[in-house]
This record gives C-alpha cells, structure tokens and sequence, in this order.
C-alpha cells in the first residue's frame, strides 16, 4: 500500500469524524461573566441620531461579548432626570451613562473639553486630540474625581447657531436675550449681554413657544425639525461659534469600569467609537435633505453678523485664560488641547480649508 495515499486518506477520514461534532463555543466566552447593566441617557427617545447612539453601542457590546454582557438603555426621566445622569454614574445608581459633559460645567469647568469649547476644534481635530492627542487620558484624570470613567460616544459635528423668534443684527440684539445654550458658550453669551439658560431636550420647545426663553440651540436641521423649533421662531442662524464640533460622552462607574474583565473594557471601547463614527454619519447624511425642507416650509437662514461674531470671539477668549487662570484642571488640560489645536490648524490652513474653500467657490459660482 502506498503510505501516502494512506495517510491522506486517514487525514480526511478524520476530518470528516471533526466536522461532524458540533463547535464547543470559545472557552474565553464560557468563562466570560453574565452582566447587565443599565444605561441612563440625556436625549429624548425621539431624536434617533443622538439617542439611537446609544442602542448601537449596546448592541455592539453584545455582539462582542457573544451576548453576555447586555446594556439596556433607558430614555431621559425613565431612570434620572436627563441633566442628572452624571450625578446617577457617580452614586452608582446606574452603570453608565450616554450625556454631554459641558451639562456640568457647574461641577467644574473642563468638563467643557469632553463636549467642545467655544471657536475650539472642528470634528476631525476633535476626534484627533481624543484618541491620538491626548484627549481621553486627561479628561479622565478629571473624571476620577467624580468617581467615573468616560469615553467619546458619538459626535455631532458643527452645528447649527440656533433658533430666534427675532432678528439679530448687532450685538445690541442681544442685550437680555433669554437663550437655551449650555456649556461656556452660556457663559460667552452671558458676557455679551445674553441670558442663558440651560434647559433638557425636552423641555426646549415649550419654552420656546410660550415665549419663556428667546431662542434655543439644540443641534442641527435634523433634530431641529423633529423638535418642531421653525413654528414657533422663524430665523434659524449659523454657525454654532460654541460648538465647532460636539462630543457626546459614555460616562461609567469607575467602580463598576474597574471591575471589567479586560476583553469587556475592550468591548466597550470598540463599541463606543463604532457608535461615534455612526452619529456623525446620520446627521451629515440626513441635514441636508432636513435644511431644505425646513427652508421649503418658511424658515428664515441667517449668517450670524460679524460683528456678533467678533464679539463673542474676543469674550471666548479672555474667559479661556480666566479659566485657565483660576481651575488647575483646566489648565492642566487647556495647556496640551491648545497645543493640538494650534498644530492643526496650522495644518487644516493648508489642506483642508483650501480644499473646502476652492469647492464651496466653484459650487457658489454653479
């Protein structure tokens, strides 16, 4: 008998006999954990860019982990009001949480750079300084102090300036202007003769229409037309000079993230930037067709005046420095954004804008 013929033929012999039992699932999964945790959110269930962020995220967790680790995710008001979620991570009244950290500004001001600062960094280089620049690690050396643990989950990119029931043309327009805008752009405002106000999602449009506040900024075309802002006022303005790009973050129990078995800290990193790159997506693919119809129905667009812009630039600024001033946290994190922020736009200057610039031109001229 030929030997190899033979041992080709008990190679496949004993192929066959394997293929025939049935795949043990991996031991590493076997020997993962059953967990269930509880995700609170800040955005209204309707709004499925923003909010729906959050499911994505849940659902890749689960598809990494072979469904052993399941999130569910809970709505504003279902669990915690949605301008408490951190403060329910902390406690450990939830495990995590899906919210915008310039709501907590109030707790200390650097909590800024997890969502945006205003005239700061444009989505790229937002996305850059998280993940190459530093970002993620700093803002956590700020984070433990609030016993949490957070990771960007999703981005907006550059909104929109926000909904007015009347005209701005000078920077006079906004002597008492009661506006809906968090973070330092409040404080920016504020500086300019602006009255802020910080509201939930879902209070804005109420308020709005009884005439409680004067103008609100939420997002952009997408949400905004879902939130129903061109009924009640008709001149909707750009850009957001408080948000050149808008983080939103996942913010974990550090207790309960320090528990995590490595592979799950992993799922959770992977399923956050999935659900991140998948925000900005939604909102770049649906805006446009949003805006139109927004200006189809009535809706007023407005560049912001110049002057308006100047203004608020100079305050923006100086309170920078002030904040850097006075917060070591702050400046601590101030000192390495500023630094990518400089780089890259020096950078952006050269490739980026002249690209944009050059097509935004051709398109005009179209």
């Amino acid at each position: 008998m030929d030997r190899r013929a033979f041992l080709g033929r008990g190679a496949l012999a004993a192929g066959t006999a394997a293929a025939a039992v049935p795949l043990a699932a991996p031991a590493i999964a076997q020997t993962q954990p059953a967990l269930r945790w509880r995700l609170t959110s800040s955005y209204p269930t309707t709004l499925d860019a923003i909010h729906g962020a959050a499911g994505v995220f849940a659902r890749t967790v689960a598809e990494l982990t072979d469904d052993r680790f399941q999130i569910r995710v809970f709505g504003p008001g279902e669990l915690v009001p949605a301008l408490q979620a951190l403060d329910a991570v902390q406690a450990s009244t939830v495990e995590c949480a899906h919210t915008t950290n310039s709501f907590y500004i109030g707790k200390n001001p650097a909590f800024a750079f997890a969502t945006g600062l205003p005239f700061g960094l444009n989505t790229r280089q937002q996305n850059a300084w998280m993940y190459e620049g530093g970002g993620i690690e700093l803002l956590n050396g700020l984070f433990s102090r609030f016993n949490t643990y957070g990771l960007p989950l999703g981005t907006t990119g550059a909104q929109m300036g926000g909904w007015f029931r009347k005209e701005i043309r000078t920077t006079a327009d906004l002597q008492g202007l009661k506006m809906r805008i968090a973070g330092l752009g409040g404080t920016v405002l504020q500086r300019v003769g602006g009255v802020p106000q910080q509201l939930a999602g879902g209070d804005l449009y109420p308020a709005l229409e009884r005439g409680t506040i004067d103008a609100v900024e939420w997002l952009g075309p997408y949400d905004d037309e879902k939130l129903g802002f061109h009924r009640v006022a008709p001149f909707y303005y750009y850009p957001a000079w408080w948000e050149g790009a808008a983080n939103t973050h996942l913010m974990v129990n550090l207790d309960q993230w320090n528990g995590l078995p490595a592979s799950y800290k992993a799922a959770i990193r992977t399923a956050a930037a999935e659900a991140t790159h998948w925000m900005v997506a939604r909102y770049d693919t649906r805006s446009p067709d949003a805006l139109r119809r927004l200006i189809a129905a009535g809706t007023q667009l407005r560049a912001f005046p110049r002057e308006v812009m100047d203004a608020c630039y100079r305050e923006a600024m100086a309170l920078e420095q002030e904040l850097a001033g006075r917060s070591p946290e702050f400046h601590r994190i101030h000192e390495a954004w500023a630094k990518s922020r400089d780089d890259m736009r020096a950078w952006f200057r050269v490739a980026e804008l002249s690209f944009d610039s050059y097509l935004a031109q051709v398109a005009a001229r179209r």
